[in-house]
């Protein structure tokens, strides 16, 4: 029994840290697995036999490569590549005048508005599904494919785990909603809950930008053991496990959905908070479904720097926008857009 330590390339969440974990302690001869943020590292205890560490760690790249993470002995030097934003600036606004233009015009609407932004939901889960805050949920989808193509089955597994994965935001969703109405949040109450929204969008968008490393810190989170059981399910060897699998997504640590928790909480309504959460998991179905019946992952495409880069902006800009709504609605200052 030997303990090595890795530095990992690709985390950016600690979706990533349950992901590696989970994907590394199944392995034969592992017998525990510790992933640090923080430190970008991983430590694995277990029985290699005579392999020394590279062996060790070419062996686990080829499972850990398919999501996006890369193990290596000795650190990688990871310079921030400035030029990318040339090009991720601009796409990252025009992204957002036209999400404006559509806002004027009424399809969508900023989260912390009187009424729900159903449009608005369906373009946050847009983007957190090609997002690395949704690693574990892409994760579950790829080992899907895998463990049922193997028995000759492919659509239903998946489109069990799709459907278990909108209604569980559906019925979930409109139970936190429907809980904010049993607290009677009053108007401070909402303002610092929408507060709480901006500022996770905010923290989020900061990361994607991967040139921030203490951003990574930043990141809110469900208790650690939780978002670990709920990935476990896809060991579950029975024919309903993707549908089971697919509601336990709700639990998983992504930022993005636990912003829009916090935000079906001020609602205080079950149909409204249903239909926002619903409207989030549509927005990540298109990718998602991708995923299932391929290997595809933005992670892995030359391009993912800027891609990344972009929606970082964008997501910040969504945080801003919403936090000064806030404060607009709250009376504290004039509406600066017009929302």
């Amino acid at each position: 029994m030997k303990t090595y330590t890795f530095h990992v390339r690709g985390m950016h969440c600690n979706a990533c840290v349950i992901l590696t974990e989970s994907e590394l302690s199944a392995l034969p001869g592992v017998s525990n697995v510790q992933t640090s943020l923080k430190n970008q590292s991983i430590e694995i205890s277990g029985d290699f036999g005579d392999k020394h560490s590279e062996q060790i760690a070419r062996d686990m790249n080829e499972t850990l490569q398919p999501h996006g993470y890369t193990l290596s002995v000795e650190a990688e030097n990871n310079s921030v590549r400035w030029s990318e934003f040339t090009l991720a600036i601009p796409l990252a606004f025009g992204f957002i005048a036209l999400f404006i233009a559509l806002q004027k015009i009424g399809i969508v609407n900023l989260v912390t508005t009187s009424e729900a932004g159903y449009g608005t939901a369906f373009v946050i889960g847009l983007i957190a599904s090609v997002s690395t805050c949704m690693a574990v949920v892409g994760g579950l989808t790829l080992s899907l494919s895998a463990h049922f193509a193997k028995e000759g089955s492919r659509l239903r597994p998946h489109a069990f785990f799709h459907i278990g994965r909108l209604v569980s935001f559906f019925v979930l969703g409109g139970t936190i909603g429907a809980l904010g109405s049993v607290f009677q949040l009053g108007q401070t109450g909402t303002f610092f809950l929408n507060g709480i929204v901006a500022l996770v969008l905010i923290a989020l968008g900061v990361n994607l930008l991967d040139a921030f490393p203490w951003a990574k810190k930043l990141q809110p989170s469900l208790p650690h053991f939780i978002g670990k059981r709920a990935f476990h399910l896809k060991r579950l060897n029975h024919a309903l496990a993707p549908l089971l699998i697919g509601a336990a997504t709700f639990f998983l640590p992504c930022g993005f959905t636990q912003s829009m928790q916090i935000y079906t909480l001020t609602t205080g309504s079950f149909f409204t908070g249903a239909i926002t959460m619903f409207s989030f998991a549509l927005g990540t179905l298109p990718m998602l479904a991708l995923l299932s019946m391929s290997s595809f992952g933005i992670q892995k495409k030359a391009s993912s720097g800027i891609f990344f880069k972009t929606a970082g902006i964008v997501v910040i800009l969504f945080g801003i926008l919403n936090l000064l709504n806030a404060f607009a609605v709250a009376g504290f200052i004039s509406p600066i857009f017009n929302f």
